[in-house]
């Protein structure tokens, strides 16, 4: 299964996903790579905790035997990652031996790391009967250093082969679609078309995995909103180009498949140039200022001109405020803000002027004047500008989502579509051109009211999104007038209705995300919103057609359905256990809690797919479901590991630990849902849930842990008050 352009999507080589099971991508080492490092990195980290915590370097068995097994799991995590460093430097000469050379050095580090915390080797006995070890203490700081240091080029490098594969793929898309463009005969475009397909699988692969390790989340929805253009383009592509096979001679079909190429070739530009960290065309620092991140900005400078922590000057905050007016204008201007919102956003605007000034004056005064009336006069005006800055933005909201709204719902029957639908089969020219009006008039609204949100979304991946829908509607609009023409001049061709249903479509589904778009920004306004990772608003693929295959519900048969009933019963018991352990807790907003919590839920979901039942239906919502919870299981062992720094050493070396055993399951789990799990799911669902079980096991012992040490430690803070009391009484 070709990996998914954006959450919860097919890759856009789902047009043809029968020739994809014969590709094997090299983003596979670099999933290996990241998953032994990111076990590798905590372990490390674990040894420089244990060597730094005491300058007495006597310890206890039970520490000396923790002591080792870190040592020896540092070194096995090594030799992982050194064989998949050198199988990256056999296919990649130019970088075999820088390659060859960190992973020597890694290696050595791993080796004396594992030789200086072994027991048997370094046994002292002293005057007390107690052991001593790490008196080197310079030679594992020292190796832990180098360890880290040789890794980290391993993986730069790593991440350049991974651009560079990239690069290459979109390289040869780009030479394919010129071909495509120029082809003249229907056989010989279909022969080069398969081989396009093929090229965006990889494609989708490669920008797939890079999309997962991007941490700039303004970054990752540029990059799901550049694929998704790709997805679907890659339909519209297909479609487009057969109408002109079929009408050489028409002038609108030309037109219409000449913006499909073009749109596709901006969006694998914008794909590199988010890889290589290059400016992406087109991109000034102005463009990415929204009304809301202008105020809150401003917020921020009037709240440190009134502490003096720094140098503004009061006309760069009338500026910046005048900035902010200035984008006000969008709501003003506007032909479709009603009138009593243009009003209240005036009077608005006006106040907040006025009020910064105030706030300016007293400032000035209290300058000279350091008494306690100015101060408090100054937090008064302070007061007054923030919450006119308040109201104005409430405002600009509600004007921008009445508008949004309305819009959806006027336009909810998609009335002009189906009308150009009907006028294209008849071929009634003059009612073609009343209808492309109409649309047009629906596209101009819909494009400023995406402009107006992008002002209030919040949030840098919703005004991604809010400008992806503004490019969408910009650019379907004009094609599906294109293509309604194409038809409506030759009404009898089923290739020309079948492209002007694929751009409707394409126009309906972006409607539907525009409306998801708007609960997520009203969420993001009122606090609501979530812990999702991805925004539902982003593009999602297109709704299933004549030439992209389905995903149907997975039936097993019944012996098959028994043994995985089977393997959930357990299951269920551990969700069981994890709540009860969940319940001890007094703080149910505690990161543990939550986060144990989510994960008991999602296994309890787990259990009910295995009799049959719940939200789980299909193998994609499965490979989704192990995304999740494994991305859910690496936040609670982060929760843990900062759990983890208030504890005395040995306490936290044993949590440590237990978090070492669940964090390569998490991984594994993730390494999972990168293989194709459509031809043989059942055949890997029980392996899938005993792995899951294993995990619920550890988080059921992490819960009961962390309560213990978390109840022991407020015990030993309230011991230590009661002592300090009792001997201030004396005293």
């Amino acid at each position: 299964m070709a990996a998914s352009p954006v959450p919860g999507g097919g890759g856009a080589g789902a047009v043809h996903s029968s020739n994809a099971s014969g590709f094997t991508f090299d983003s596979g080492l670099e999933i290996r790579t990241r998953s032994v490092e990111q076990t590798l990195l905590p372990l490390v980290s674990q040894i420089t905790t244990l060597i730094n915590h005491k300058d007495n370097t006597k310890k206890s068995d039970k520490t000396l035997q923790a002591i080792q097994r870190v040592g020896q799991a540092v070194n096995l995590a090594v030799g992982r990652f050194v064989k998949v460093g050198e199988a990256i430097a056999n296919e990649n000469r130019d970088l075999k031996e820088e390659i060859n050379i960190a992973c020597i050095e890694a290696k050595q580090a791993g080796e004396t790391i594992a030789s200086l915390t072994d027991v048997t080797k370094r046994n002292h006995l002293e005057s007390d009967g107690q052991v001593t070890i790490l008196t080197d203490k310079t030679g594992v700081v020292q190796a832990a250093r180098l360890l880290l240091s040789s890794v980290t080029k391993v993986l730069l490098l790593a991440d350049r082969v991974v651009i560079k594969q990239i690069v290459t793929s979109r390289n040869k898309i780009l030479a394919t679609m010129e071909r495509l463009e120029k082809v003249n005969s229907f056989q010989e475009f279909v022969q080069i078309f398969s081989q396009f397909g093929n090229e965006m699988v990889e494609f989708a692969h490669l920008t797939g995995d890079r999309q997962n390790d991007l941490k700039d989340e303004k970054k990752k929805a540029r990059m799901a909103v550049a694929r998704a253009v790709l997805e679907k383009g890659t339909m519209m592509l297909l479609t487009a180009s057969k109408t002109c096979l079929r009408h050489p001679s028409c002038e609108s079909a030309h037109t219409n498949k000449e913006g499909v190429f073009d749109r596709m070739r901006v969006a694998l530009e914008k794909v590199t140039e988010i890889v290589t960290d290059r400016r992406l065309s087109g991109e000034t620092d102005s463009s990415s200022v929204s009304i809301f991140t202008g105020i809150k900005e401003l917020k921020v400078n009037i709240e440190a001109l009134r502490e003096n922590v720094c140098c503004e000057s009061k006309e760069n905050l009338s500026a910046a405020l005048e900035a902010v007016l200035e984008h006000v204008e969008d709501f003003t201007d506007s032909a479709y803000t009603s009138h009593e919102h243009r009003e209240r956003i005036l009077e608005l605007s006006s106040q907040a002027r006025t009020e910064l000034q105030q706030f300016l004056s007293v400032w000035m005064q209290t300058q000279s004047r350091k008494t306690k009336s100015a101060a408090e006069e100054l937090e008064l005006t302070v007061l007054k500008i923030s919450h006119s800055l308040d109201e104005l933005r409430r405002e600009l909201h509600c004007t921008a989502m009445q508008l949004a709204a309305d819009l959806l719902k006027f336009h909810a029957d998609h009335v002009v579509l189906k009308a150009l639908k009907v006028t294209g089969v008849e071929g009634n020219l003059e009612a073609l051109a009343e209808y492309a009006c109409k649309l047009s008039e629906q596209k101009e609204q819909l494009v400023e009211t995406c402009r107006l949100l992008r002002h209030v979304s919040g949030t840098e991946p919703l005004e991604i999104t809010c400008i992806h829908a503004e490019e969408t509607f910009q650019v379907t609009g004009q094609q599906i007038i294109s293509a309604a023409e194409t038809l409506t001049l030759h009404p009898s061709s089923k290739i020309a209705k079948e492209n002007l249903d694929v751009f409707c479509e394409a126009w309906e589904s972006q409607m539907s995300d525009m409306a998801t778009l708007l609960r997520e920004i009203s969420d993001v306004f009122e606090g609501r919103r979530g812990e999702k990772c991805d925004h539902l608003s982003l593009p999602k693929p297109m709704k299933n057609n004549a030439n992209l295959k389905s995903l149907k519900p997975d039936k097993p048969d019944s012996e098959e359905q028994a043994k995985i009933a089977k393997l959930g019963l357990k299951l269920g018991l551990l969700s069981s256990d994890a709540d009860c352990e969940i319940e001890k807790w007094e703080d149910e907003e505690n990161e543990i809690v939550r986060h144990g919590r989510s994960m008991s839920r999602m296994a309890y979901s787990l259990y009910l797919f295995t009799r049959g039942e719940g939200p789980l239906k299909t193998s994609q919502d499965l490979i989704h479901f192990l995304e999740v919870f494994a991305a859910e299981g690496l936040k609670l062992t982060s929760s843990v590991q900062s759990f983890s720094k208030q504890l005395k050493d040995d306490d936290k070396l044993m949590l440590l630990l237990e978090i070492n055993k669940l964090i390569p399951l998490c991984h594994q789990l993730q390494t999972v849902t990168k293989t194709s799990l459509q031809s043989k799911v059942f055949l890997k669902v029980d392996k899938c849930i005993t792995k899951i079980r294993s995990m619920m096991t550890l988080v059921v012992q992490l819960l009961s842990l962390c309560y213990k040490l978390r109840k022991k430690m407020e015990n030993n803070r309230w011991g230590s008050a009661t002592n300090k009391d009792t001997m201030d009484g004396q005293n």
